[in-house]
């Protein structure tokens, strides 16, 4: 599976377009198993989804954000397929605020939408975020180096809570 996020702005047809090209079967100067250059051919991919990640800090994980991205894949000729970011604009980059998020989305499935396939938490084994620091023997084990992150305990909770909604409405569960 691959899956395309919108633009940073919000832009949904970056990723639409981009889904259309990884359908389609492509040719390009590579490397043969022999290691000779050689034209390598490729099928395209036809398990491809739409990430929506919010944009110009705005949340695009509501249902009418939702509806909004399903009129335009299937206008497209693309297959509702769509995985929700919990993170970056969506969460307000407040890692706190992806379990919210989480509960929207586990409660849009459990309403019946049928689109939303996955979701993507930022997790770590702790909390935060740190920079790389000149003297790596100082970095932090367990802390994410780039997006701050949900630590372990939370990110189980989170996803207990996501399995208990979407068994209680008998829905499906998350891929």
């Amino acid at each position: 599976p691959v899956g395309f996020k919108n633009g940073t702005d919000g832009n949904l047809q970056i990723a639409i377009d981009a889904m259309k090209a990884a359908l389609a079967p492509h040719s390009f100067l590579g490397i043969n198993n022999e290691g000779r250059n050689a034209i390598v051919e490729t099928t395209g991919n036809s398990d491809v989804h739409i990430v929506l990640r919010g944009g110009n800090d705005r949340p695009n994980y509501l249902p009418e954000d939702i509806a909004k991205t399903e009129a335009l894949l299937t206008k497209s000729g693309l297959l509702n397929s769509i995985m929700v970011d919990c993170s970056h604009a969506n969460s307000g980059k407040d890692p706190a605020r992806q379990e919210e998020v989480l509960t929207n989305v586990c409660q849009q499935i459990a309403a019946g939408n049928k689109s939303i396939s996955s979701v993507m938490i930022e997790s770590n084994i702790e909390g935060g975020s740190q920079s790389i620091p000149a003297d790596l023997s100082q970095l932090k084990y367990g802390v994410s180096v780039t997006d701050k992150c949900v630590d372990w305990a939370t990110t189980e909770r989170m996803l207990r809570h996501a399995h208990a909604v979407l068994a209680r409405s008998g829905g499906r569960q998350l891929g």
